[in-house]
């Protein structure tokens, strides 16, 4: 969770400090272009990091870059050499820590639970590190850089060196030697990935939904303070609603994912993110308004993301699983800097209600695939061939 606040603090910081760098759209847009970088250039070499090195040293080394990341923004900005190539620079290096981090937390969840309580421990993960680190942590990071951009910096290295120093009780199996050439590794586990339906089509969702948020993620910052009014606790406190979503939806996704199964689950919050993204581009100028949209929203994605984890976890063989997830991100995920680009572009060209327009359209192809691939019979064939491959020969 350490991490995770480290994380929260310098993501949620970096477009509050931008904006009071500059007031440029699509240089604001550049941040989040270039901090989501590492996810197109380095998830599949994570991979195979993750899966030939011994997990809890891959998240230890996780924890040191975000911690040296940290550092590196509060000194310059104690020296008064704040610049926007900085901040650049930063976003990079802190994406680069969350590739590592994320990946190797996730492939060490089946570890310690079997396959069919992996959505109630995903639900619990996401509640703890995403959920509950977002309530906090944007309201904090809001207040910090209102009072000094190095005030957030200085917070984000403390919880970084935490997270290292917890790393070390940490126990995972020991992974099995592997002679082959590390590039050689790459292309199982992405073969796996693309070669099994059901994952592909998951994939293919999350690059379209991926592309969409990161599209009016990257104007979140300048929507707040010019079309609703805010500054940066404003902006703070908005983003917790988003927190507030992830945490009151876990109380529930559990519960849906029995009662529904996976494929209506992600059906039905696909279709709930589209009508949500839609309402946000029609809605008057009203924070509050707002506020409650971003609630619903985070609530029906954090119950999409479970069972998109989950689906990967369970139906991945263990000794590919790093390379499935990191795959996994690096084709859906790689589309988050062309989708903060975009936004940016529209944003300048069309006004910044329009990227909320682009974000439900392209949210709208993503439930067209979630429709027709991700079926209850999809699901029914995967499990099937889940228990034939663990069957002794």
């Amino acid at each position: 969770m350490s991490g995770s606040v480290g994380e929260g603090l310098l993501l949620t910081a970096l477009p509050l400090i931008a904006v009071s760098i500059t007031k440029d759209p699509q240089q604001v847009a550049l941040v989040k272009v270039v901090g989501q970088l590492p996810w197109l250039l380095f998830s599949l070499f994570a991979g195979v990091l993750i899966d030939r090195v011994r997990r809890t040293a891959v998240l230890g080394a996780a924890y040191a870059v975000l911690a040296c990341a940290a550092l590196a923004l509060a000194v310059t900005d104690a020296v008064g050499a704040l610049t926007l190539p900085l901040l650049l620079g930063v976003a990079f290096v802190v994406t680069s820590a969350q590739v590592l981090g994320d990946g190797t937390t996730g492939a060490l969840l089946p570890e310690v639970v079997g396959p069919d309580r992996l959505a109630a421990a995903n639900t619990r993960l996401i509640l703890i590190d995403q959920g509950a680190v977002r309530f906090v942590v944007p309201p904090v990071a809001g207040f910090l850089v209102a009072w000094s951009a190095g005030a957030s910096a200085w917070a984000a290295c403390a919880a970084a060196v935490l997270a290292l120093l917890l790393t070390r009780g940490l126990s995972s199996a020991a992974v099995t030697p592997s002679r082959g050439h590390p590039l050689r590794d790459i292309p199982e586990g992405l073969k796996y990935l693309v070669g099994t339906r059901l994952l592909l089509a998951i994939t293919v969702a999350v690059g379209l939904g991926s592309f969409a948020s990161s599209a009016w993620l990257a104007m979140f910052a300048l929507y707040s303070e010019q079309e609703l009014g805010l500054g940066p606790v404003g902006y703070g406190v908005l983003m917790t609603c988003v927190a507030v979503g992830w945490v009151a939806g876990s109380f529930a996704v559990d519960r849906v994912v029995v009662r529904l199964g996976y494929a209506w689950s992600m059906r039905v919050s696909q279709i709930g993110t589209v009508l949500l993204t839609a309402l946000v581009a029609v809605l008057p100028p009203w924070p509050a308004a707002v506020g409650a949209v971003l609630l619903l929203q985070s609530a029906v994605i954090m119950l999409w993301n479970v069972c998109s984890q989950s689906s990967r976890q369970r139906f991945t063989p263990g000794r590919l699983l790093g390379r499935v997830l990191t795959s996994h991100r690096a084709l859906a995920w790689g589309l988050t800097p062309l989708g903060a680009l975009v936004g940016g572009l529209v944003g300048a060209g069309f006004g910044l209600r329009a990227v909320w327009v682009l974000g439900a359209a392209v949210q709208l192809v993503a439930a067209v695939v979630t429709w027709r691939y991700l079926s209850p019979a999809g699901f029914r064939a995967a499990e099937e061939d889940r228990r034939s491959a663990a069957e002794p020969a």
